[in-house]
């Protein structure tokens, strides 16, 4: 998003939320940090800025609040009383434009015939409802005519079988299918990410995507603080199939803006206030310990459920904890941020 767009309103909803539009030039980012989270090689693409779902915890208006449309926009919807979560942000044109990218404005660097993997999508969920669905199914048929790609798809959506059958059965080896579930609790799931279908829906999704020959992957993301890390692993690896995933991805909690704020309301909200006073104790100033022991303890129980070679655990670190997780990139661990440096190992292409 390195373009200035112009703003206007779309006179619609989407998932109750009313929903804005604006014009860009790109959708496609072929310089995206995902790939170091090795969850693509080549790029990400976004058919929108703004999500359908609202989840307490998450970053992406972090992400995104200081580009000058998003900026411009959010100032126009402060006024009346409305935020970022709020709302739906999507990208005119966004197929046509991904046509492009592809095409006449293609940069030269991008080789269309290498092999590799792009990613969908790192700011908005590609199947939050079947409208959404069936414009990222169009989107997957676009890239996957024009390259040599594959295509992993994350969604928090239940709907993930719906878009695979949009899609021609000769690219079926080509799209690589995840859900997120960081939770295996309906209920605590309900009151942190508002609007997403029930974790055991996506959960059956992902099984009969398994069931039916689809390539998948696991995402464990984000996992909250637990009294039983070592159940809470096993479970997951139980429930998500991990003999079936080709990889598993998981992470604790990202702490950006007033996400975790937001998070622990919602669940004292909800009455759960054991798993919000959990978050409170490892978080804020002088619980940094508190914290990396959270997420070793959290990464230690996924280690001993998931194969080293399937495992990838995401892992923002400093210069003081950099050292303790680049010993364990062998059992999954993978470092992310400035400290991670030459620890980090090169893009692995899938």
């Amino acid at each position: 998003m390195t373009d200035t767009p112009d703003i206007s309103i779309a006179r619609k909803t989407m998932n109750g939320k009313p929903v804005f539009e604006i014009e860009v030039k790109t959708v496609l980012n072929f310089d995206s940090g995902f790939a170091h989270k090795q969850l693509c090689d080549i790029g990400t693409f976004s058919l929108g800025t703004a999500c359908a779902f609202s989840c307490t915890y998450c970053y992406v208006e972090a992400m995104v609040r200081k580009h000058p449309a998003v900026a411009r926009l959010l100032r126009e919807i402060a006024s009346r009383g409305l935020q970022f979560h709020d709302i739906v942000i999507v990208r005119a044109n966004a197929l046509d434009v991904l046509r492009e990218q592809l095409t006449i404005k293609k940069p030269r660097q991008v080789n269309l015939q290498q092999l590799g993997v792009i990613f969908t999508s790192p700011l908005v969920d590609p199947a939050g409802n079947l409208p959404q669905a069936r414009q990222t199914a169009e989107a997957c048929r676009i890239v996957l005519e024009l390259t040599a790609w594959d295509i992993r798809v994350l969604s928090k959506s239940n709907l993930l079988p719906e878009l695979a059958k949009m899609i021609p059965e000769k690219f079926k080896g080509r799209v690589i299918y995840g859900v997120s579930t960081g939770t295996l609790e309906n209920k605590v799931a309900g009151a942190i990410e508002v609007g997403t279908p029930l974790v055991s829906k996506r959960i059956a999704s992902l099984h009969w995507l398994q069931d039916h020959g689809f390539r998948t992957f696991g995402m464990v993301c984000p996992s909250l603080p637990h009294a039983g890390y070592r159940d809470f692993a096993a479970r997951m690896a139980e429930a998500i199939r991990v003999d079936r995933c080709e990889h598993v991805w998981a992470e604790v909690l990202n702490v950006r803006g007033d996400s975790m704020t937001r998070t622990m309301s919602a669940l004292k909200q909800a009455g759960f206030d054991s798993e919000a006073r959990r978050i409170e104790n490892v978080l804020g100033p002088g619980r940094k310990l508190l914290w990396e022991q959270y997420a070793r303890e959290t990464f230690l129980a996924h280690a001993d459920n998931i194969p080293p070679d399937k495992l990838r655990f995401l892992q923002y670190v400093t210069p003081q904890t950099a050292a303790w997780w680049a010993e364990r990139q062998h059992q999954g661990a993978v470092l992310l941020g400035t400290a991670a440096g030459a620890t980090r190992p090169s893009k692995n292409a899938e």
